[in-house]
């Protein structure tokens, strides 16, 4: 569809060190009847001058780049003259854990570069990017804050639980790992166990779950096959081709990871793991829906709160991308929409948890360089 006559085309600025690349994407981007590229940086420090000059609506970044790499010039941009970033890189492909810092600190996409020549791969790489580049336009950015740092020494042993009488989830797309960054610390560490869906490629949950686990009170870690759900412990879903389903044996709520098709255009799909919670949970699941583009998600939280769950929706004030959190809005799958601040206390509420132990009573979290993690119980048979 092209730009109407009053509509304003979309001003794009590339950063990125290759004369070759700047030249291929000028010519890809400007393809687009609804894109403008207004200029093009090989360093970070031309890319400075023309974002204070040109004020683009979007910025594609490389994150190898002379001079100043693009993961310190992007933190510096987004603490001064916040600008919707979609990050364009090889390391993509690499599992890099470069890339987990360029999401949290405010990037809002990813899209890996073709590594074996430049033309191999070029038309489904910058037709990705186009899409991704027009839904950044519509994003909303604030300056980003400091992410408080734990004091392992000060808390409790939340791994000292041993069941949970409720579930926490939470569903996220484009912006996700910015947002969840923001939040998940501020999650107490007697909170009932927390699952995640988040959009990222293959490689990067392993990452994303180990750096979590470095700024928050609870444990973080990728979910595996069979794992239980505890109290005190947030899980991420593995990206790749396989869908994270909760399922109940007994008391116990386990991960269940199945390899499927795309469903709602991904895998793992947000709509696959609420409905699953709905199933296994019900009236003792909370689960909030956070920005991210599409609507994967929506029609899984409209089975939750059917089958008596508590449902939220990030606000269209504070999520980056109000795709996923529209949509589950407009279906009347969303309780309320509640400003991502304060996703924590409304889910943690909204779970009804048991009154948490004092702290007292447990013993302080380790504090060596590899906390002791607590033996696992052995996965249901088949």
């Amino acid at each position: 569809m092209s730009a109407g006559p009053m509509e304003r085309r979309v001003r794009v600025l590339i950063v990125d060190d290759s004369a070759l690349v700047r030249s291929v994407l000028t010519q890809g981007l400007a393809s687009d009847p609804q894109l403008e590229v207004v200029g093009a940086a090989s360093n970070p420090y031309t890319a400075r001058d023309l974002l204070v000059r040109l004020r683009p609506d979007v910025m594609t970044l490389d994150l190898e780049m002379p001079q100043m790499d693009g993961l310190s010039f992007l933190r510096k941009i987004m603490a001064k003259l916040p600008t919707p970033t979609v990050i364009l890189s090889s390391l993509a492909q690499q599992g890099s854990s470069v890339v987990v810092q360029a999401l949290e600190a405010g990037a809002l996409d990813v899209v890996a570069k073709p590594t074996v020549g430049i033309a191999k791969g070029l038309d489904a790489m910058m037709q990705t990017l186009i899409e991704r580049i027009k839904v950044a336009a519509h994003s909303k950015l604030e300056v980003r804050p400091v992410v408080p740092q734990v004091s392992k020494l000060q808390v409790p042993n939340a791994r000292s639980f041993e069941t949970t009488d409720t579930v926490i989830g939470l569903g996220a797309s484009m912006g996700g790992v910015a947002a969840l960054n923001r939040i998940l610390p501020t999650f107490p560490p007697w909170s009932p166990g927390v699952v995640i869906v988040q959009h990222m490629p293959a490689d990067f949950t392993a990452q994303f779950a180990t750096r979590l686990d470095e700024v928050c009170a609870m444990r973080v870690s990728e979910a595996r096959h069979g794992e239980r759900v505890l109290p005190g412990h947030i899980l991420v879903a593995p990206g790749g081709d396989r869908h994270l389903e909760i399922r109940r044996f007994g008391g116990e709520y386990r991960v269940h990871l199945q390899p499927g098709p795309p469903v709602s255009g991904h895998t793992p799909s947000v709509d696959v793991f609420f409905n699953s919670l709905a199933r296994a949970a019900g009236p003792r699941a909370a689960a909030c829906l956070l920005t991210g583009m599409g609507r994967d998600g929506a029609e899984g939280l409209l089975a939750l709160r059917l089958a008596g769950g508590r449902t939220f929706a990030q606000d269209q004030a504070t999520a980056a991308v109000w795709g996923m959190p529209r949509a589950a809005v407009e279906l009347g799958a969303a309780e309320h929409c509640v400003a991502l601040e304060q996703v924590p206390q409304t889910l943690v509420r909204a779970a009804r948890p048991s009154v948490p132990p004092r702290a007292s009573s447990l013993p302080p979290r380790a504090s060596t360089s590899t906390p002791p993690r607590a033996s696992r119980s052995t996965p249901p048979r088949a």
